[in-house]
């Protein structure tokens, strides 16, 4: 608990499976705990330990707040039946390290308690909030393991049901191995890897891939998604041809033509994995690769050959799937190249309605997408045009989540931002022909602008995906009141982001003795700024804020409108039945 490197795997005998980077997770936790509790059952006692700050010591009553006296701290008070084992750690963060308003997200607990319920299935996990006074518990317990967890993350209609995969490998490590003597000598040690993957394809183009070691989530990949991805599709090429779906004159399916739909889950579990860098985002044992690709393609090639209905019918509907999409990719070559000749021939503009920068320099150049025309013109005189473009679109864009390619391209605000943003869309989008370096989502700071902003986001989602991966799209943050103090300093104005931000300036301002002009300025709008103001709280680099949009906030955005605007109407149903909603937020 106090030190480094002495976690559990590095005893070796603690685990057959561990994470393997740094062993140091519960002394960092202790070291910025102003209190650390933990219980231990084992060998038939309960033993109990307290720490402040990482300093081992004992505590005369409950919370941080109770005298402590340091000691070794380490104290037997109960029994517990010789079998009975167990951890419960219990910590307070140190405020004199975090900031007064850091909170723990329950969204994240929950989302992380999910996954690994999945992960290891037989698990149950329960997450209890009691920081509000209506407390809430959420219970995670999925049987079903990474089959049910695969279905979880598909985002569209199913095309054949859960292919799972399994199997092991062994490979042999060099590593340093202490010798009689003391000393550290390279050994060779065999090892053995298992491998458990769960599959299921969609009726829609995007490729969702989960991939864990020892359930760590791998999120940028490694040698174990690189086995599964180079075996799948040869795999696929192999069954296509067996089964004569695939023509003897049409081209091998590619990487992309297999995963189009699908929805991946990729596990293994070894004893001492490598990872590349200090996050543990990407599997380095090279070993993996080997190891993935031979179970993939023994249990592929089992698969296609089974005689079983419900399998059967699966591995026909996929193979066609893949061989449907091969085709489409290639006749959707061919055409554009012979667009590429014909626009060769045309002189290709830019939409009249966008107010362009000078400079072309994608490290400085923004591209502001601002709702509604009222707010056009107080934009385009705020703005800098030595680096900010302005793009006004009318009202709410097409809704992508329910609209088809064609349905997207035909309407005129969706085809604009593609075209001025200009690094195509889809499979064909190009981050560097983008010509912004920061494409920044301006609207009002109402319901209506949140839901413009979900549009938006959900559009550069599906088709524009790496400008969201890249960190380049922005959600500018304009001001919801603006409050003009009375009397003291001249020009005191305070701008404010919410109501409850609102409430906190206001009381401040009394505290301090202060008068303000009431009623209070609440902005319904863009246009309701002028130039200045709005040039002051939402475009001028030096004193903006913006908000990163990340794939996690896409991802949340396309999920709501699936829910909320999708085909699905049971889900819907369910939602609308049970949701809390907070009648006070609704703008009428």
């Amino acid at each position: 608990m106090t030190k480094l490197d002495a976690g559990g795997k590095f005893g070796g005998g603690s685990y057959a499976a561990s994470g393997g980077l740094h062993g140091v997770g519960a002394s960092v936790v202790n070291a910025l705990s102003s209190r650390l509790d933990v219980e231990v059952d084992r060998n038939g006692k309960i033993y109990w330990m307290s720490f402040q700050r990482g300093n081992a010591g004992i505590f005369d009553g409950d919370g941080p707040k109770a005298e402590f006296t340091e000691s070794s701290g380490l104290r037997v008070i109960g029994k517990v039946a010789a079998k009975v084992t167990g951890t419960r750690i219990k910590y307070w963060a140190d405020k004199q390290i975090f900031l007064k308003e850091a909170e723990l997200s329950i969204e994240d607990i929950y989302a992380r308690a999910r996954q690994t319920s999945y992960l290891v299935p037989g698990l149950t996990l329960v997450v209890n909030d009691n920081r509000a006074k209506a407390k809430t518990s959420e219970t995670f317990f999925h049987k079903g393991g990474i089959g049910e967890f695969c279905t979880f993350l598909r985002p569209d209609e199913p095309v054949g049901e859960v292919i799972r995969l399994t199997g092991s490998g062994e490979y042999t490590e060099t590593v340093p191995v202490l010798d009689d003597k003391g000393h550290m000598m390279p050994t060779e040690v065999s090892r053995e890897m298992g491998v458990d993957i769960a599959l299921q394809w969609g009726n829609g183009y995007d490729t969702t891939m989960a991939s864990f070691v020892n359930i760590i989530s791998t999120p940028k990949g490694g040698a174990h998604v690189q086995g599964f991805e180079r075996s799948i599709t040869k795999a696929f090429n192999d069954a296509l041809r067996a089964n004569k779906v695939l023509k003897n004159n049409e081209a091998d399916v590619t990487k992309d033509d297999v995963q189009e739909g699908l929805t991946a889950v990729v596990t293994v579990r070894m004893s001492e994995p490598q990872f590349e860098g200090q996050t543990k985002e990407v599997l380095g044992t090279a070993a993996a690769t080997k190891i993935v690709a031979a179970v993939v393609a023994d249990e592929m090639k089992a698969f296609f050959a089974t005689t079983k209905r419900i399998d059967k019918a699966t591995g026909k509907a996929v193979m066609e799937k893949v061989a449907a999409a091969s085709r489409t990719r290639i006749s959707a070559r061919a055409h554009k190249d012979l667009q590429r000749r014909k626009n060769a021939l045309e002189n290709s503009s830019l939409p009249t309605k966008l107010s362009d920068c000078r400079s072309d320099d994608t490290a400085r150049t923004e591209l502001f997408i601002v709702e509604g025309d009222s707010a056009l013109g107080t934009t385009k005189a705020a703005r800098n045009s030595e680096f900010q473009a302005i793009l006004p679109i009318r009202g709410k864009i097409l809704n992508v989540q329910k609209a088809s390619l064609s349905q997207m391209l035909e309407n005129n605000e969706c085809a604009s931002i593609i075209q001025v943003i200009g690094a195509g869309s889809g499979r064909s989008f190009t981050i560097d022909d983008a010509r912004y370096g920061r494409v920044i989502l301006m609207s009002d700071a109402d319901v209506d602008g949140a839901h413009i902003r979900c549009l938006l986001l959900t559009l550069l989602y599906r088709y524009m995906k790496p400008l969201i991966e890249d960190g380049r799209v922005f959600a500018a943050i304009p001001p919801l009141h603006r409050i003009d103090v009375v009397g003291g300093k001249r020009g005191e104005v305070f701008y404010t982001y919410s109501d409850d931000e609102m409430k906190k300036v206001t009381a401040e301002l009394t505290k301090a003795g202060k008068r303000w002009k009431e009623p209070i300025q609440r902005y319904k709008g863009l246009g309701e700024m002028d130039a200045d103001q709005l040039r002051e709280t939402t475009m001028d680099p030096e004193k903006r804020t913006l908000r990163r949009v990340t794939m996690k906030d896409a991802a949340a955005a396309e999920a709501i409108f699936e829910l909320l605007m999708g085909n699905e109407v049971a889900p819907r149903k369910e939602f609308i039945a049970n949701a809390e909603i907070d009648r006070e937020r609704i703008d009428a």
